[in-house]
């Protein structure tokens, strides 16, 4: 029987974790990965009600696009809807999973669905991941602890190149240094410079996984103060990150694109900034809350911005350069996650002769209306 840590596995190709900002909460919310995942629920926010109708219709595991835990808890009140919904899931062995901004930055994720099903082609990033995948971290040892830290290394599985483990390399010389009065140091002493012969040991280290690393490797290095370097490693070009810009196949004026968009969204209404009749032919798009890229929007060479939570001043920005605005909203923007996770996810369970069941929740409405 597939249990849930093979489910993440299988997401993981879809939406890295590595590229969730640091700021987010991707990943396992609640469960045991060793816990049973035959019936899988598929669905945009972990609400009370969709939490209890999967405890209710016995389902293994569900997955939301927003994190069901953005902030550290202090406390579990049985009561409020975040303990009510703890509760539910730890009695009926239901875990949650999120998988937020890393399917709205990876290539093929959200963005990229959003922008083709509004219909651009040709489609680049607005806002690019700063394409740092991993560091360099260098360490300085003395030669007799040199084993002990590079043991530490080997630990770390993100220390691999492709097929190969316990990737690093050395060197060694002299290092130098001088303990203040307040210091205890390990070597030396205070007031004078220190010799000592070191090594350096240096390995390749997922960006996202170097803080665990220093960690790591501080508790087996035997200075006062460890002495390293980490540096970030860049990739020729980002594939990933926030946001896309795209074409449409003919200028088309503002207002008619706007009357397309709620069509191909089923929206009873949207919002537009900008001259009616302006024909824009390149667009920018982030699914969403948009504008956190606004700067980004004004920098391209897109005439419309389409996105959800645009400001007031957002619309006074766009007007000073002469650009549009299309706000479908937060919710109508993101939903579409919902169908991208299930036809992918059914494709690599049959692909991965993984026997499990993926359902999607239809019941989800915006929480907004309007009179």
């Amino acid at each position: 029987m597939p249990v849930v840590a093979d489910v993440i596995k299988l997401i993981e190709t879809i939406a890295p974790s590595r590229l969730a900002q640091d700021w987010d909460n991707s990943g396992l919310q609640i469960g045991n990965p060793d816990w049973p995942a035959k019936r899988i629920l598929i669905c945009l926010d972990p609400s009370l009600a969709v939490v209890t109708a999967a405890c209710d219709q016995n389902f293994d595991l569900l997955i939301t696009h927003h994190p069901l835990i953005f902030k550290p808890i202090k406390a579990i009140d049985f009561t409020s809807p975040l303990g009510k919904i703890i509760d539910l899931t730890t009695r009926h062995r239901l875990a949650i999973f999120s998988a937020h901004t890393n399917l709205d930055s990876a290539a093929g994720g959200l963005n990229d669905v959003f922008a083709k099903k509004i219909g651009l082609t040709n489609l680049t990033l607005l806002d690019p991941d700063p394409a740092i995948e991993f560091c360099k971290l260098a360490v300085y040892v003395p030669v007799e602890y040199c084993q002990t830290v590079l043991d530490a290394f080997f630990e770390l599985d993100s220390s691999a190149i492709e097929d190969y483990s316990c990737c690093t390399f050395r060197c060694q010389g002299k290092g130098t240094f001088k303990p203040g009065f307040s210091s205890k140091p390990f070597i030396g002493k205070p007031g004078e410079i220190a010799h000592i012969d070191e090594v350096k040991i240096e390995a390749r280290i997922r960006k996202n996984e170097l803080n665990r690393a220093i960690d790591l490797i501080r508790s087996r290095h035997p200075y006062e103060v460890m002495a390293f370097d980490a540096y970030p490693v860049y990739s020729e070009e980002a594939e990933t990150g926030f946001g896309r810009i795209g074409r449409l196949g003919r200028p088309v004026p503002l207002t008619l694109l706007a009357q397309e968009i709620k069509s191909k969204f089923n929206l009873a209404h949207l919002r537009v900034s900008g001259p009616p009749d302006l024909p824009v032919q390149t667009v920018a798009v982030c699914t969403g809350s948009g504008s956190s890229l606004m700067k980004h929007f004004l920098k391209s060479g897109a005439q419309v911005f389409i996105s959800g939570d645009l400001k007031y001043h957002d619309a006074r920005d766009a007007e000073a350069y002469s650009r549009c605005l299309i706000d479908i909203g937060h919710f109508a923007s993101e939903k579409l996650m919902i169908e991208l996770i299930q036809e992918r996810l059914q494709s690599l369970l049959k692909e991965n002769k993984v026997d499990a069941e993926v359902q999607t929740w239809e019941h989800e409405k915006d929480p907004f209306e309007y009179f």
